[in-house]
């Protein structure tokens, strides 16, 4: 028995763009509850967290939780930036205290 040598063109895989894989969409569990975060001028993401945390349990209990932290506005700016270093807002550097307030506000 000998070797079979194979001459010839060697066969060209096809190349096709690979999908992908798109990133998933919260699934929003009180539609309602999340349209009306978004009428009012919410970020998706932050509208999103309300309106599951309040489909998980009762509304009151969800109003309830907040608080705890200071408002922004007693915030220094370094504590400011460092928030929007940990959330990645684009561009906080060349912001000022109150643009970096809004922004946080806005996430």
């Amino acid at each position: 028995m000998g070797l079979v040598r194979r001459t010839g063109v060697a066969a060209v895989k096809e190349c096709r763009p690979r999908e992908e894989n798109p990133i998933p969409r919260a699934q929003i569990k009180d539609e309602r509850t999340y349209e009306a975060l978004r009428r009012e001028g919410n970020s998706e993401e932050k509208s999103a967290r309300i309106a599951n945390a309040a489909a998980a349990s009762s509304r009151a209990s969800v109003g309830a939780r907040g608080g705890r932290s200071r408002p922004y506005e007693e915030w220094t700016k370094k504590d400011l930036l460092q928030r929007a270093r940990e959330i990645g807002i684009k561009g906080r550097s060349a912001m000022g205290k109150e643009q970096l307030i809004s922004t946080l506000r806005g996430h």
